[in-house]
């Protein structure tokens, strides 16, 4: 093999890389490993049967007749409390999620038409679970009162059933999703979820390559020859397997988990390509600026570890303080699930997808510094020897 050419170049740096288990595993099975964990975790797809402490202080045949729509619903899995203190000590050791009371004269109220108050408190803390708690609770109280509406206008001299309900609901709404209409949450949180755990193999893998180079050679020796191709040789190394990945990635969610596409492959895969270069950067960079790997892993935790909260798929990005959103914007994975979920969801054109491409387009400024700091190190050695000599 001439180990002159670039082929030579790019067989060293596999040879490197396989030299490395830490860097051999970031870019071979470590993701997949950690795709499958995450799947497994929320492979459900909906929450089911949650637990709901209900206390019912009347126990009347109205009261048990509500109860018995909470326990219908798929979400909801009733627990019968004696006592309000019970029910929140329960919610307190995180055995139930909810707790619903229901008062004394519960029914004589209600038979009266005085309309009751039956408390449900939840946990907001866990927002996922309280939103379909809370959703669940609504749709059964919902239903229970058309039902007790119903029958009261049948009491008063409405013989047929059809025109009851019509006087007890006027009017009706039907809400329909247009996207992910079986609300699976593992539908768009293992979406978000996986490019964010990439970001953070990508920047990790540029730093171990790095290292790994530094251990060996020295960086101020390896630049020292033919440093463009050097460089480009390295940055090819690591982002073919780490491109490879996210078209994995993508392709599994699609054909193997049934997820939708209605965009176009090409799009999606042109700004994985560009999130893989843009972390690449950041990743040499962080490690040319401390040349200490553990200093750079550090810094490179505390810069990807918040890319989740800040992609704007589980919190609005118009609602984040001004911080959030320039954090949000210095991330690749941010504009990239943004093209994503374009191309997934709603089969984004690509001049609707043009501004986040520009956005991770201006992470060729990184390259720009990485590349200062390359001829920096270089100059820097070269002095060094020139006084030597």
């Amino acid at each position: 093999m001439n180990n002159s050419g670039f082929s030579g170049l790019l067989a060293q740096e596999w040879r490197w890389i396989r030299s490395d288990r830490w860097l051999t595993a970031l870019l071979s099975w470590l993701p997949l490993f950690l795709f499958a964990v995450i799947w497994l975790i929320f492979s459900a797809g909906t929450a089911r049967e949650m637990p709901v402490a209900v206390v019912d202080m009347d126990n009347s045949q109205l009261s048990r007749a509500l109860v018995r729509y909470y326990d219908a619903s798929p979400t909801v899995l009733v627990s019968h409390y004696s006592s309000t203190h019970e029910a929140a000590e329960a919610m307190n050791r995180g055995d139930v999620f909810a707790m619903v009371e229901i008062p004394l004269k519960f029914e004589k109220q209600t038979l009266r038409g005085e309309k009751p108050n039956v408390n449900a408190m939840f946990n907001s803390q866990y927002i996922l679970i309280g939103k379909l708690i809370s959703s669940a609770l609504s749709q059964a109280h919902s239903t229970f009162a058309a039902m007790v509406e119903t029958k009261g206008h049948m009491m008063k001299g409405t013989t047929v059933s059809r025109q009851a309900l019509g006087e007890s609901v006027p009017i009706r709404f039907q809400m329909v999703p247009l996207f992910n209409a079986g609300t699976n949450y593992a539908q768009f949180l293992v979406s978000a979820v996986i490019p964010a755990i990439w970001q953070i193999i990508i920047v990790s893998a540029a730093i171990f390559s790095l290292t790994v180079t530094d251990r060996k050679v020295g960086i101020e020796h390896w630049l020292r020859e033919r440093p463009v191709a050097k460089i480009a040789a390295k940055s090819i190394a690591i982002f073919l397997p780490l491109l490879a990945m996210g078209i994995l990635f993508g392709s599994v969610m699609h054909f193997g988990l049934g997820w939708p596409m209605n965009g176009s492959w090409l799009i999606l895969f042109s700004a994985q390509a560009m999130l893989v270069l843009a972390a690449i950067a950041i990743g040499s960079l962080l490690y040319l600026g401390t040349r200490d790997p553990v200093r750079a892993m550090s810094m490179a935790a505390g810069y990807t570890a918040p890319a989740f909260a800040f992609m704007g798929v589980s919190f609005p990005t118009s609602e984040m303080p001004a911080f959030a959103q320039y954090w949000r914007a210095m991330l690749p994975v941010s504009h990239y699930v943004s093209v994503q979920i374009g191309q997934f969801n709603y089969g984004a054109t690509l001049l609707q997808s043009l501004p986040h491409f520009q956005a991770l387009a201006m992470f060729g400024i990184a390259w720009l510094l990485v590349a200062m700091k390359y001829r920096g190190i270089r100059k820097a050695a070269q002095s060094v020897t020139g006084v030597s000599q």
